[in-house]
């Protein structure tokens, strides 16, 4: 019985993720839902200015703190290891739908694009915004993501290990494409308001400190490798690094003497790099 109890309890965590998932969707992009970036005002500019900052500041702290390896270490002393993901992620979209449902709308314009095909442009890449961000996670491991995986290897008595270390991709040309998603959804925009305004800058000031965390840790994790990978890749901007173009000119040179990079004939290499 314990077994299924912990199958349902991750099952119903994903369920609620994914439904705050769609909502932000709705709540960024102003359509669908009953409470939105740029819904109806209904507050004083400034005191709505200070409740939106402090609702990203929970969401940020709660959903920043509880993914660090320290805090997870005790954590675990008190929720069961194989549902301390499905807890995480429980608790981070229940924060999400409070930021939903306390936001309170600030409708002045920063800026408006009327002509119309730079208008669907900048809302046609912020829906492929919202979709770099779900693909992002089955490039990775979309079920380990989201505690999934964890309930399933504990209901089939298998002992957990963590998932490869490998890139795939997206992954081969940034570091972070969930990320660089999200920045995408937030920022284009044919409509940028004073509230809209705050939740980019605020949230993407949380991805820049929250991906200086994560790297900090994926070194301590996977060292020289990741190490390595961070020096190949840029972190947010898919952009040629100086590493990268260097490694594209020899292989280009090696490729022309009729041998691969590595010494090998062409198609020949093995390709291993970190998984993120």
């Amino acid at each position: 019985m314990r077994k299924v109890g912990v199958i349902v309890y991750g099952a119903a965590a994903y369920l609620v993720f994914l439904g705050v998932f769609l909502y932000a969707i709705g709540f960024v992009e102003n359509v669908g839902v009953p409470t939105s970036l740029d819904g109806p005002s209904s507050m004083a500019t400034m005191p709505a200015l200070a409740v939106d900052a402090l609702l990203l500041a929970l969401f940020s702290v709660q959903h920043s703190v509880m993914a660090r390896p320290a805090f997870k270490l005790r954590w675990t002393r008190l929720v069961p290891r194989e549902v301390e993901r499905s807890t995480y992620v429980l608790l981070a979209s229940l924060v999400l739908a409070l930021v939903f449902w306390q936001w309170r709308p600030v409708r002045a314009v920063v800026w408006h694009v009327d002509l119309p095909p730079a208008a669907v442009l900048l809302r046609a890449t912020s829906l492929l915004g919202w979709f770099v961000v779900l693909t992002s996670t089955f490039m990775i491991s979309h079920l380990e993501l989201f505690g999934l995986r964890q309930v399933w290897l504990h209901a089939r008595d298998l002992p957990y290990r963590p998932v490869g270390f490998t890139t795939r991709l997206l992954y081969q040309f940034v570091r972070h494409p969930i990320m660089l998603g999200f920045l995408m959804a937030f920022w284009a925009t044919p409509a940028m308001t004073v509230g809209h305004l705050l939740f980019a800058l605020l949230t993407t000031g949380y991805i820049l400190v929250g991906v200086h965390f994560e790297e900090r840790d994926l070194l301590a994790e996977h060292g020289e490798r990741y190490a390595t990978y961070r020096r190949d890749v840029p972190m947010l901007l898919p952009m040629p690094t100086r590493t990268a173009r260097s490694r594209a000119a020899t292989e280009t040179k090696g490729e022309a003497a009729g041998i691969g990079a590595r010494g090998r004939p062409p198609g020949t290499e093995t390709a291993e790099a970190p998984h993120v």
